[in-house]
C-alpha cells in the first residue's frame, strides 16, 4: 500500500513535465489534423490546384517522418535537453509563416517546417520524460500520459475547425494555425525556463551515469551496438517487434485521421455532420487514452491490450460484413468501436514498449526511426486511400484493415513475450526498499 502511495506522488510531483512533453505531442495531432480539416479552406482562398494541395498534404507526412528519422542526430549535435527545449519555437516559425501564408509556396514552406519540428519532438519529448523518471514504473504511466495530450490535440483541431467554417475566406484556417503558434510559443517558453524541469534534468543524468557506471564492461551504448551488439537478440527481436505493431497500427490510425471525413461525406453525411461526428467520435477515443493510461504501468496493461485489439478487430470486420452502402450513422458507430479499442493497443503502449525496452542512450534515435518509417509507409498508403475507402471499395477494404489489425496484435503478442523471457517489464510488484526516491 505504502509503495503504491509512493508511485502515486512520484507520478504527480513528475507530471509537469509529461503536461510539457505531452503538448509537443498536442501540437503533433494538431497541425495534421489542422491541416486536414482547413485544406479546402486554403485551396479556395489561395487558388491552389489540386495538385498543389496533395503536394501541400503529403509534405507534411514526409516532413514528420524526416524529424523522426533524425531526432537523434538533432540531439547528438545540440544535446538532448537542448533539443527538447527549444524545438517548439521551430514549430512556432513554422506555424507563422503558415499564419501570413499568401501563395503556395509560403504555405508549404509552413507546413514543412512545422513537420519537421512536430516529427523531431515526438521521440525527443518522450526520450526526456523516460531518462528523468526516476523509476521505470514511473516512466510508463508518464510516456503513456502523453498519448492523452494527442488526442486533445486532435480534439481542439476538430471542434476550432467546425466552429470556424463558417467565417469567410481564409481567416478561418488562419486562425487554426494561430492557436497551433501561441501553444508552441507556450511550450517553448515553459521548458526553456523552468527551473523545476532543469533539476529534474540534473537529478536524471546523475540517475544515468550511476546506472551507467554500474554497468557490466562499461561499454560505449550506440544504436549499433544495441542491435547487432553482444544481446543483439533480444533487442533486435525487440526492435523488429515494435516496428511491425507500429507500421501496421498507424496504417489504420492514419487512414481514420486523415480520411475520415471523406469517408462519411462519401457514405452520405453532411461537411458539417461529418465535422460534428469527429467531435463524438475523438471524445471516445480520448475517454479511452485516459482510462489505459491509468493502468500502464500496472498489471492490466496486457490485458486491456487484448481487449483493444478484438474491438478494433471486431470494428473492421463487422464494417466489411455490413458494407458501405448503408449509411454514413453505420460506418461513424463502426468508427465509434474502433476508436474505443485503439488507445488500448495503439501509440501509447507502443511509446512504452519503446522507453522501457532500450537504453536511454538510444531512445530517441530509435523511436525516431520507427516513428519516420511508419509515416513513410503511411505516406504511401494515403496516394491509394481514398480509393479503398469509397462506397464501392470499402467493404472488400476493411477485410484488409481486419488483416492488419491482426497483423498488428500478433507483433504485439511476441512482444509482450520477449519482454518477459528478458524480464524487461515493469509492472510486477515491488517492495518499498525498491523504489529509490533518493533523489527526488
Amino acid at each position: 500500500m505504502e509503495s503504491n502511495t509512493k508511485k502515486k506522488s512520484l507520478v504527480k510531483e513528475y507530471s509537469p513535465l509529461a503536461t510539457a512533453a505531452g503538448i509537443g505531442s498536442m501540437l503533433g495531432s494538431g497541425c495534421i489534423v489542422g491541416l486536414s480539416a482547413t485544406i479546402p479552406v486554403w485551396q479556395r482562398g489561395l487558388d491552389l490546384t489540386t495538385a498543389q494541395v496533395g503536394f501541400i498534404s503529403g509534405g507534411l507526412t514526409f516532413a514528420i517522418a524526416f524529424g523522426s528519422l533524425f531526432a537523434g542526430k538533432i540531439t547528438s549535435l545540440f544535446g538532448l535537453f537542448k533539443s527538447f527545449n527549444w524545438i517548439n519555437l521551430f514549430y512556432a516559425i513554422g506555424s507563422a509563416i503558415c499564419v501570413f501564408s499568401g501563395s503556395f509556396g509560403m504555405l508549404l514552406a509552413g507546413v514543412l517546417v512545422m513537420g519537421v519540428a512536430s516529427g523531431a519532438d515526438l521521440p525527443i519529448s518522450l526520450t526526456v520524460v523516460s531518462h528523468d523518471a526516476p523509476d521505470e514504473k514511473t516512466s510508463a504511466e508518464l510516456v503513456s500520459s502523453t498519448q492523452i495530450f494527442w488526442q486533445v490535440g486532435i480534439f481542439i483541431s476538430y471542434i476550432c475547425s467546425f466552429l470556424l467554417s463558417g467565417v469567410s475566406g481564409v481567416l478561418g484556417a488562419r486562425i487554426v494555425f494561430a492557436i497551433l503558434l501561441t501553444f508552441s510559443l507556450f511550450t517553448w517558453i515553459w521548458r526553456t525556463l523552468s527551473k523545476k524541469f532543469k533539476h529534474f534534468h540534473e537529478e536524471g543524468v546523475k540517475r544515468q551515469q550511476q546506472i551507467k557506471a554500474e554497468t557490466v564492461g562499461k561499454q560505449e551504448v550506440s544504436i549499433k551496438s544495441v542491435l547487432f551488439g553482444e544481446n543483439k537478440n533480444k533487442f533486435l527481436g525487440y526492435f523488429l517487434a515494435i516496428l511491425i505493431f507500429y507500421v501496421c497500427w498507424n496504417l489504420l490510425a492514419n487512414t481514420w485521421g486523415q480520411f475520415q471525413t471523406y469517408a462519411l461525406t462519401n457514405a452520405g453525411a453532411s461537411q458539417s455532420q461529418a465535422t460534428g461526428l469527429g467531435i463524438v467520435l475523438n471524445i471516445v477515443s480520448l475517454v479511452t487514452t485516459i482510462l489505459f493510461a491509468s493502468v500502464s504501468g500496472g498489471k492490466y496493461r496486457n490485458k486491456a491490450f487484448f481487449v483493444g485489439a478484438f474491438v478494433q478487430f471486431m470494428a473492421m470486420l463487422g464494417m466489411a460484413i455490413i458494407g458501405g452502402g448503408t449509411g454514413f450513422i453505420m460506418l461513424a458507430i463502426t468508427i465509434g468501436f474502433y476508436n474505443f479499442g485503439n488507445p488500448m493497443a495503439g501509440e501509447a503502449i507502443y511509446k512504452v514498449w519503446t522507453q522501457e525496452s532500450f537504453p536511454a542512450e538510444v531512445r530517441a534515435s530509435i523511436q525516431g526511426f520507427i516513428n519516420g518509417f511508419s509515416r513513410v509507409c503511411c505516406g504511401l498508403f494515403a496516394f491509394v486511400t481514398p480509393f479503398l475507402v469509397a462506397p464501392g471499395k470499402i467493404q472488400t477494404s476493411m477485410y484488409g484493415f481486419a488483416g492488419i489489425v491482426l497483423c498488428a496484435t500478433f507483433a504485439g503478442i511476441i512482444m509482450m513475450r520477449l519482454q518477459k523471457k528478458n524480464k524487461t517489464t515493469q509492472y510486477e510488484p515491488v517492495d518499498d526498499n525498491e523504489l529509490n526516491t533518493d533523489n527526488v
